[in-house]
């Protein structure tokens, strides 16, 4: 194993371990750096230099993408994740003593503001009421549909739910990304929904959110676990298109929906950026230029206002 290997295994495990990240962060930080070592073809930390991350981005920014191999050149967001991967194992590697490049010098790339794409209001209002509420499978969706547009809580975190949560009190504490606490609440609509759902639940699974197997039409399915977060993802997809929306629409449109939603009615954005989890506020200022209501009065109010 060369000096470069042990270094790049260790971050990971301390990534995993002492930072509390996930298994996925885990596995997207490695993958992003084993790219940049194998293009590299570098053996010890020492070889990073400035020249060599430089020339690293000018590959991503011309490697091909896609199944043709025409279209060129990975997005600027994209290329950010494999800097800022970069980044962050220097800096680990600087807290263990170990004389690197200062990350500080490293720039990443400039992006412009993210699109945040959203299922229009009469979309969303259909989405939630498609569910067949006549069977099991029927309540669970409708279940997760409102819980997720209720609490804006990420994919990852509506399957790691619990079964035994205090619905009288409409509130729960959710780990989130770095270990990160914060209270979500739920609506009167995704608390009816989920009593609903968990009052036809006759199995002992501790999942709040499960898998059946059998007929989709059977009333009482059998249980065979927690739901997976691509069984949910399929689920969102199918009802959406059951509603005749002709977007794709998938769990995070609903946590920007969630996220919109609160900003249109006047919440303020230090508030939504908790609710979310966000640990920085720009992440949450992605949202601001849809749900402006002042902009908008004052254009109405003096915008063509000829004599």
């Amino acid at each position: 194993m060369t000096e470069l290997e042990k270094y790049f295994e260790e971050y990971l495990n301390y990534l995993e371990v002492e930072r509390g990240r996930s298994i996925k962060t885990r596995e997207n930080y490695g993958r992003y750096l084993k790219a940049f070592f194998e293009w590299a073809k570098i053996k010890s930390t020492k070889d990073i230099n400035l020249d060599l991350v430089r020339n690293f981005r000018m590959h991503l920014s011309r490697v091909s993408r896609g199944k043709t191999g025409n279209e060129t050149g990975l997005k600027k967001n994209t290329q950010a994740y494999y800097i800022i991967a970069i980044r962050n194992f220097l800096k680990y590697l600087i807290k263990r003593d170990i004389s690197v490049l200062a990350p500080d010098k490293i720039e990443l790339p400039k992006m412009g503001m993210r699109q945040v794409e959203l299922p229009h209001e009469e979309d969303l209002s259909r989405l939630l009421k498609t569910p067949d509420t006549s069977s099991l499978r029927g309540l669970r969706d409708k279940a997760i549909l409102e819980t997720f547009f209720s609490t804006g809580l990420r994919l990852s975190e509506l399957c790691a739910l619990g079964r035994y949560i205090d619905l009288g009190r409409g509130e729960l504490q959710i780990k989130g990304k770095g270990g990160k606490l914060r209270l979500v609440f739920f609506s009167d609509d995704a608390k009816a929904a989920l009593k609903n759902y968990l009052a036809k639940r006759d199995d002992t699974d501790p999942a709040l959110f499960v898998s059946f197997t059998g007929n989709p039409k059977q009333k009482t399915p059998k249980v065979i676990g927690r739901i997976t977060p691509r069984a949910v993802q399929r689920l969102i997809n199918f009802y959406a298109r059951k509603a005749g929306i002709q977007e794709r629409v998938t769990p995070h449109m609903l946590r920007h929906m969630f996220a919109t939603d609160l900003l249109i009615n006047g919440a303020d954005i230090r508030a939504v950026q908790e609710l979310l989890g966000h640990s920085n506020i720009a992440t949450t200022q992605v949202y601001t230029h849809l749900t402006d209501k002042g902009l908008r009065e004052i254009h109405k109010a003096f915008h063509g206002k000829r004599s």
